[in-house]
């Protein structure tokens, strides 16, 4: 979804932007109605609600199904109109920010839930209560939405109250356009996706050590190892969306003359695929 300002005046042919919208909403779709299906079984259960290794996983599926609605809505009308009013993009990309940032950091406190519930046990009803667990779901909302939001606030300060009444491709970059902001992002893309993968470093490897050490159920230790690893690789495919410009940039120099096509491919990897995973991590956990 991000591009540079000339980037973003290449236009595909309407036989290739037809196939690909197409194949959007179809994925769209059908992740849309296994997400449904999922949080429909999780309201029909009193016992899912009252758990908070549940409770996160709903929180995570309910936040990438918006994430997703929103960028499906904006790449479709990005290829469809072309540009919109600059207060609509802006609507749009500050609720996809909140929600990218919401999903590696929601697998990280699932992370440590089961870090919690293996390595301590005796502890973990009364660390890991649903109070608790909601009260965290609003500190990731918090440390998601409060950066972005002093963003809006100083576009609002520098840009005069006539550009967002103009129309413009919707990208990140064409809203927040100031470069302290965009070094700033960069900072604190770098701190979150280190402190994430660290988390996730850290409490996996205790699951898995304490998994063998305390389990005489081969089958209960490698059910344990596949959940560890979907989550963990779905962990990471969410950590590129911290870097997506980067790997936009970088592609685009090895592949000039293709950023039509590295685009797509990338938002498919960054942004639709780790989305698969969850239906698969229902099963297992």
């Amino acid at each position: 979804m991000n591009s540079t300002g000339t980037q973003v005046l290449l236009r595909d042919t309407f036989a290739t932007t037809f196939a690909k919208n197409f194949i959007l909403v179809v994925v769209w779709l059908i992740l849309s109605y296994i997400n449904g299906s999922v949080v429909a079984t999780f309201f029909s259960n009193q016992i899912f609600y009252e758990d908070p290794r549940y409770i996160l996983f709903i929180h995570m599926v309910t936040n990438d199904a918006v994430l997703l609605t929103l960028t499906v809505t904006m790449t479709v009308v990005n290829y469809i109109s072309y540009t919109i009013s600059v207060s609509v993009c802006t609507g749009f990309v500050l609720v996809a920010v909140f929600t990218t940032y919401n999903t590696p950091v929601n697998l990280a406190g699932m992370a440590i839930e089961r870090y919690i519930a293996v390595c301590h046990p005796l502890r973990h009803s009364q660390i890991c209560t649903v109070r608790r667990t909601y009260i965290f779901i609003g500190l990731i909302w918090f440390f998601s939405v409060v950066p972005d939001i002093t963003d809006l606030f100083v576009i609002l300060a520098k840009e005069p109250l006539s550009f967002f009444h103009t129309s413009v491709f919707c990208v990140r970059e064409n809203i927040f356009k100031d470069p302290v902001l965009q070094q700033r992002r960069v900072v604190f893309d770098a701190l979150c996706f280190s402190l994430v993968f660290l988390t996730l470093a850290y409490t996996y490897l205790r699951v898995i050590l304490a998994a063998h050490a305390m389990s005489t159920d081969k089958v209960s230790v490698q059910r344990a190892r596949n959940t560890i690893l979907l989550h963990g690789a779905q962990l990471l495919m969410c950590m590129l969306s911290y870097v997506y410009s980067s790997i936009e940039t970088l592609l685009n120099i090895i592949f000039p003359g293709q950023i039509r096509e590295i685009r797509y491919v990338n938002y498919l990897i960054s942004f639709i695929m780790p989305r698969f995973l969850s239906p698969i991590i229902c099963i297992c956990i």
